[in-house]
């Protein structure tokens, strides 16, 4: 999200980060010869190369990569681009008709109503489920898409810029937004190489904030999630500010709540009795979005737990429409980037979340049974019962996962920590007690499939401090991210134990221009086209090769966002290699590759979010290009013109 929001969704609540990310970088590159023997030496000769002041990468194949795609060049403009000999296919857009009943989309005269049977607006996480359930046909399938935020000025017209067109909107403005968060689960299928969606898919639906939902595991029936409307403190109205996600083995989503504290505002923030623990989580007396004006359960002043009922990892059935989801609340409240799984070797499964803001934790669950491969309802309630851990960074290069468990260490009634479901309620709080590491906005958390080792996107820090610049993040502020790579015990084996309580770690890359950006780190054949900024999500197709989309380059580097490839492994390892870019204002999100490797959806959102840029006048009309329409938040596919395998 890079509009005047940012300020408040990113805001930094950690009241006293200690032992950063990059002071631990700085030490654990200092004794770099310290790791001479066994694992370590390992992981030393893992560590990419850095960049020189050049590049020497401009050979027709990519130098020494295994990507042999024409590598794009950089660009800014009002239209999306492609490496040479792919297709981009624009296959939903915002307002596009999901539900039989569902009016055809006319940005003039909107409504709730049509807006609850449209596709929704700034589409984030996507997960492609093939049909038949089961299966893994790559033509056909359920495509699964958050809609995380709303773009008010580029929604409506006649309301103007920024926090101006928040501040004119209506009661109805409010609801059509309401109705543009959740998701959509839309049937698609692939026919003589394009891709399309179903309008009348048996399995399609809309998931919005007045959907009904369950709440589970140990916050279920807390006193802190009890409201008027729900003095059970166990149901709850809807999801909101849907970012990244993720999927379990037996087949259902997990839909992650990020932002949450945008929505919510009132004088309780600052006096009332929560006012420190809504602090904790950037909930402020102003929020970005006015509709407490016109409904009470965004006032804190009215219902003061209801930002409690939200921040959790949501739980649906993709293959029933008729399934109600459920707020999994022992993977811990915060500012849920994603959630991502692997199965450890005695089938517990874990789930790795970051909590995307600067000087936040990194996060783990294990689950406290096995899963069933061979019965799909006895994993129902599976992640109601678990660990949850968060990430300790070691400078010798161990990592360390503490248990939030109440009654452990500093988790105790003197701190305010009676049950497990205070701890979980305030995961934030419990993890700073325990002496996490915080890091630099962690975003999305992935398992490579192939090498067992686990990636995680460090979008940016500008809050850095010049007391903490350190040799691989040389700069006053870490504007451009970093990549970190994790090495649970095993990785490389069939017997990767993503449950230990120790991994390795290292940094795969750093971003921003090498001989331009100090401490930029990859491949030293890196060209001129291939360096990235601002890491958000990835990917990982067939071959274990990472694709790494981002979110913030035109602020923070002059280019377009775009989707980046790269080996994790062999001699083109971390040679970065630029495959597509995003139109103006537009981020890339949720890459998502087909089972057959020959497609890549991908979520374009907030298109023509730029400065000044509205309705009438936005600064791209992409994906329509028509005179008076706005821009469209979109998924495209993108496939290779000879239908060959991407990459």
């Amino acid at each position: 999200m890079q509009d005047d929001t940012t300020e408040i969704e990113d805001i930094g609540s950690n009241p006293a980060p200690r032992g950063t990310i990059g002071e631990l970088i700085e030490a654990r590159l200092s004794r770099r010869g310290l790791l001479g023997t066994g694992a370590a030496a390992a992981l030393a000769a893992a560590l990419p190369t850095a960049a020189p002041a050049q590049d020497s990468g401009n050979t027709p194949n990519g130098g020494p990569s295994s990507l042999t795609f024409p590598e794009l060049r950089h660009q800014l403009a009002q239209r999306d681009a492609v490496a040479e000999g792919h297709e981009i296919q624009v296959l939903i857009r915002w307002g596009d008709p999901i539900l039989p009943d569902a009016p055809e989309f006319d940005p003039q005269h909107q409504t709730a109503e049509a807006q609850a049977r449209q596709f929704g607006y700034n589409n984030d996480y996507l997960d492609f489920f093939p049909l038949p359930q089961g299966s893994r046909h790559p033509d056909r399938g359920l495509l699964v898409v958050n809609h995380e935020y709303t773009n008010t000025n580029l929604m409506f017209p006649g309301l103007g810029t920024g926090r101006e067109a928040r501040a004119r909107i209506t009661a109805e403005h409010g609801a059509i937004e309401r109705a543009a968060h959740g998701l959509s689960v839309v049937e698609v299928r692939r026919e003589n190489g394009r891709w399309s969606h179903s309008r009348d898919g048996r399995l399609n639906r809309r998931i919005t904030l007045e959907t009904p939902m369950r709440i589970s595991g140990p916050a279920a029936g807390h006193a802190r999630l009890r409201t008027e409307e729900d003095p059970t403190g166990t149901r709850v109205r809807g999801t909101l500010n849907n970012c990244a996600g993720g999927n379990t083995p037996w087949g259902t989503v997990l839909t992650c709540e990020e932002n949450f504290n945008l929505y919510f505002g009132g004088a309780a923030a600052e006096a009332g009795p929560q006012a420190e623990a809504y602090r904790r989580y950037g909930i402020l007396k102003e929020p970005v979005y006015g509709w407490g004006r016109f409904e009470p359960r965004f006032d804190l002043d009215a219902t003061p737990n209801e930002p409690n009922r939200f921040g959790w990892v949501v739980e649906f059935d993709p293959y029933d429409p008729e399934s109600v989801p459920v707020k999994r609340t022992a993977l811990g409240r915060f500012k849920h980037e994603g959630c991502t799984h692997a199965v450890c070797p005695d089938g517990r499964v874990a789930f790795y979340s970051g909590d995307d803001e600067r000087f936040d934790y990194l996060y783990k669950f294990v689950t406290a049974r096995p899963w069933n491969p061979r019965d799909r309802a006895a994993n129902r309630d599976l992640l109601d019962e678990g660990t949850l851990h968060v990430a300790k960074f070691e400078a010798d290069g161990t990592l360390r996962w503490l248990p939030l468990v109440q009654g452990g260490g500093p988790l105790t009634p003197e701190n305010g920590f009676h049950t497990q479901g205070d701890v979980v309620i305030e995961a934030r709080r419990a993890a700073d007690l325990l002496g996490a590491t915080p890091m630099d906005r962690p975003e999305d958390v992935e398992t490579n499939p192939v090498n067992g080792r686990v990636y995680v996107m460090l979008t940016n820090n500008s809050s850095r401090k010049p007391e903490q610049v350190n040799p691989a993040n040389p700069r006053p502020a870490n504007i451009h991210g970093h990549v970190v790579e994790i090495i649970p015990p095993g990785a490389g084996t069939a017997r990767v134990d993503h449950a230990a309580e120790v991994a390795r770690w290292g940094i795969f890359i750093a971003g921003g221009k090498p001989g331009i950006d100090p401490g930029a780190q990859y491949h030293r054949a890196i060209s001129n086209e291939g360096w990235l900024s601002c890491p958000d999500n990835c990917a990982f197709d067939s071959k274990g090769r990472i694709w790494i989309a981002t979110d913030g380059a035109p602020i923070t580097s002059g280019v377009a966002d775009g989707l980046y490839a790269a080996d994790t492994a062999g001699p083109g390892r971390a040679l970065t290699r630029l495959f597509y870019q995003a139109p103006s204002g537009a981020e890339v999100c949720g890459p998502k590759f087909t089972p057959d490797d020959r497609t890549v959806f991908l979520a374009i959102q907030h298109p023509g979010e730029d400065a000044g840029s509205t309705f009438e006048q936005p600064s791209t009309r992409w994906p329509d290009f028509r005179e008076g329409a706005p821009p469209r938040p979109s998924v495209i596919a993108i496939v290779r013109k000879d239908g060959g395998a991407i990459g």
